[in-house]
Formats: C-alpha cells, structure tokens, sequence
C-alpha cells in the first residue's frame, strides 16, 4: 500500500470489539479521509495497523491518556477520581471509563515507540466551545445530515458528508480539528502538563 505522509490524524476512539473506533486523517492533499473498525475485530490492531501504513505527523485522540496524578503520589494531587482536566472540561473520569483507559494508555506507548507523538482531545469539549451542542450533538441520526451542513461552513477542512455515516466518524473529525487547531496554536489546553493535558 502507498505509505503517504499524513500531516494530522484524529481518533475517536471506542470499544475494543465493537467496530465503533474512526480514525480521521487530513491529508497532503487538504481532504479529510476516514478509517473504521470493524466489529468483532480488535480496534487497537486496527490503529496500529493504519498507523503503519499512513504515518501521520501527530496523532490527537479521544481517550484518557493518564491517571489521576494521586495515584503516582504527586505532592498536592488528592483527587482518586478526576485529573484537573477532566474537572475543567466536565469529562468522563479515567476510573470510570476504566478498560478503554487503560488500553489507551498502552496504545499510546505502542505508538510512541514507533516514533508517533500522541495528544489528548475532547470533541465533546470542542463541541461546547463552538456552541455546537446547540445544533443537536450527538443526539439522534436524524440531525446528522444538518449538522455535517453546518460544520461544512465553520469547518477550515474539506470533507464529504457521505463519508461520515454516524456520529463516532463525526467526532473523529472533531478530534481532527482540535489536531488542527493545536498546530496552528489556535487551541486551548486544560490541566496540569504533570498529570495530563487535553487539548481543544
């Protein structure tokens, strides 16, 4: 397969089995391309595997890529549940998502020692912060198509309505975005860079 340079890639990242992991690549060309998992096939195979083909310059998914700096005994960190981010964003507790944190983070030093660099970003966060929770966010199939219209407006990335089917590829471009925006420094960071940073 032709090994293109990928400059960003997003990972809305799911259950293992489940065939909901989308991977969202911007490429040379300024097209967004999209990548799923299948069901009852390993997504964390799936990520390497694409990965290895199209390396991408930097890599933002949407996944827990730490602990709460407690459990590290980090002087001042008393939370057992939530990293300083995850309060500041209102994000799921690590604890709580548990398995597809602790495969994240395992994910995460896979990729890194095959010499990609990984950051954490919260779509849902990202949604809040472009009021796009006001257009119906990941509420019903129905809104899918008027809201990839309206992202197709605010949006700097060109992308094919047709190739988003649900709202796991939809998050995965908004992973993407939070990629582009944290390379053109338009981003907004979250949380302590000792504990685990999220990126918007």
């Amino acid at each position: 397969m032709k090994n293109d340079k990928h400059p960003l890639a997003g990972i809305d990242y799911g259950s293992k089995m489940a065939g909901t992991t989308v991977i969202a690549t911007l490429d040379v060309g300024g097209q967004v391309q999209f990548a799923a998992s299948q069901a009852k096939k390993d997504a964390d195979a799936f990520v390497r595997q694409h990965f290895s083909e199209r390396p991408p310059h930097a890599i933002f998914i949407d996944a827990p890529l730490s602990l709460p700096a407690k459990y590290r005994r980090v002087p001042g960190y008393d939370d057992y549940f939530y990293r300083q981010a995850d309060r500041a964003l209102k994000a799921m507790s690590p604890m709580f998502l548990g398995g597809l944190t602790a495969r994240a983070m395992r994910l995460r030093e896979q990729l890194e020692d095959q010499g990609h660099q990984l950051y954490e970003v919260y779509p849902g966060g990202l949604a809040r912060h472009l009021e796009l929770d006001q257009l119906a966010y990941k509420k019903k199939k129905s809104d899918l198509a008027p809201f990839l219209a309206h992202l197709a407006q605010i949006l700097p990335l060109s992308f094919r309505a047709q190739d988003l089917p649900n709202w796991h590829h939809v998050d995965a471009l908004l992973a993407l975005y939070c990629g582009y925006r944290f390379q053109a420094d338009q981003h907004q960071s979250y949380g302590d860079p000792a504990e685990g940073q999220i990126f918007i």
